[in-house]
């Protein structure tokens, strides 16, 4: 008997463990221990199409669309000399981003992680750059005064 033709009937180690085959009918391991490469990569929760399949492909990416979209008229009225405006959409399109994370089950390519994960990275980096809009000088809308007390903190001699 080949080498070859040993291997394929000597009796599974507890390495080579399998069980019942998955829902695609190959064996799968039982082990409980991270395989050492990994192979494939999980679907983010919440990542199916927002559209059904049968819609053109804008319109199944529609949340991230939208938020893209806004980012980019944001960006492009800041490029204009508005700062301030410009910025302010920037963050009203982040925070909108949360909200569609947070509400909707499928938003396609606006989920990347899980769904905490997403709605806490959009709405924090919403709120903080809503807040750097609004101390923009020269005539800032948002006042901190501890700020100038950390800065002179931080470069003093």
């Amino acid at each position: 008997m080949p080498a070859e033709d040993a291997r394929e009937h000597a009796e599974p180690t507890v390495r080579d463990a399998i069980s019942a085959p998955d829902s695609e009918g190959r064996p799968r391991r039982v082990t409980r221990r991270f395989p050492l490469f990994t192979r494939d990569t999980a679907r983010p929760e919440g990542s199916g199409r927002a559209a059904a399949g049968d819609a053109p492909a804008p319109a199944r990416q529609w949340p991230m669309l939208v938020v893209t979209g806004l980012v980019a008229i944001g960006l492009l009225v800041t490029a204009l000399d508005a700062l301030r405006p410009g910025t302010l959409i920037i963050a009203v399109a982040l925070l909108g981003g949360a909200v569609l994370r947070w509400l909707l089950p499928d938003v396609g390519m606006l989920a990347v992680r899980s769904r905490f994960t997403d709605i806490a990275t959009y709405g924090v980096l919403g709120v903080v750059i809503c807040l750097l809009a609004l101390m923009i000088q020269p005539d800032p809308l948002l006042k901190m005064p501890f700020l100038k007390d950390v800065l002179h903190f931080t470069l003093a001699k």
